[in-house]
């Protein structure tokens, strides 16, 4: 059997670049506990294959101990190649399960035509990964959206929703029951492009909504990648503005007591108070320190 061949250096460098950032996010936002059991969605595209991958290698070099199930949801699209990822997760020697659910069927026949599929089918696909993650007593649940994606959704929200709403690196499901967390949270989608180009993870390309136009979130894409083109690192900023959000700046009184600031008001200072501090100031700014002594 022929050897694999050595990465190079270059993608050594970006394997470990992408590994500190995935392990600062990690402690940053406490996704991960010792005696976590993670279950990992695998899709099939550059961003899970990256997510499983940094995952793994941080389970061989963390402190923390902690279990890794990769699972992909088989929503029966036609062409989907069923023996790709069980192939690999066998290669790499993860455990793994396939939930098999024709939730394609159901969202081609409820969408009308011309529509946007994505909604109905991320509900889905929700639904069955969280019913699989309560059978099989998992902890955590991690998904592959990376920095891209909560600046995409940022603008989503803010232009199609009137919403100041992003992804949240760590969240609680809305019924209580699980922790998602997204591991990937600081990498840029350009990075996990290369990672996954330079790794030749077998990429499974989704045909369902992958292959609708005029998306939102596409016209979202171009819009920062033209940004990014004229102001290089602009996304990165937008992205540490989510991480510095300063509420009493903003204009919503459920996420800040605007009606109690006056409360919190102090008498301003009389003008022969101001005269007495200005001249103590002067006082000791001229008088030498053995005078002061």
């Amino acid at each position: 059997m022929r050897a694999a061949a050595k990465p190079s250096r270059t993608l050594e460098r970006l394997a470990s670049r992408l590994r500190g950032q995935v392990g600062k996010a990690i402690a940053d936002f406490r996704m991960i506990a010792p005696g976590d059991r993670v279950m990992v969605c695998l899709s099939g595209g550059k961003d899970s294959y990256t997510l499983l991958d940094m995952l793994l290698s941080l389970k061989r070099s963390a402190p923390v101990h902690f279990e890794l199930l990769a699972v992909n949801l088989d929503q029966k699209q036609p062409g989907f190649p069923p023996e790709v990822l069980p192939r690999y997760l066998e290669g790499v020697g993860v455990p793994y399960h396939i939930i098999e659910q024709d939730t394609y069927s159901v969202v081609k026949r409820v969408v009308p035509e011309g529509r946007t599929l994505c909604g109905l089918c991320s509900r889905l696909r929700r639904g069955a990964l969280y019913r699989f993650a309560a059978r099989e007593g998992v902890s955590k649940i991690a998904l592959g959206h990376h920095r891209d994606d909560i600046v995409e959704t940022l603008f989503l929200n803010l232009f199609f929703g009137g919403r100041l709403k992003a992804m949240a690196p760590k969240l609680l499901s809305d019924d209580g029951c699980h922790v998602v967390i997204r591991p990937l949270a600081y990498v840029a989608e350009r990075d996990i492009a290369r990672y996954a180009r330079g790794r030749g993870f077998p990429l499974i390309p989704c045909k369902l909504c992958g292959s609708q136009e005029n998306l939102q979130r596409l016209a979202v894409k171009k819009m920062l990648a033209g940004w990014e083109r004229e102001f290089p690192g602009r996304t990165e900023t937008i992205f540490r503005a989510l991480r510095s959000v300063e509420p009493g700046h903003l204009a919503d009184p459920r996420r800040f007591d605007f009606a109690g600031l006056e409360s919190r008001r102090v008498a301003p200072m009389s003008e022969r108070e101001e005269r007495s501090l200005e001249g103590r100031s002067l006082e000791a700014a001229f008088t030498p320190p053995t005078a002061r002594a």
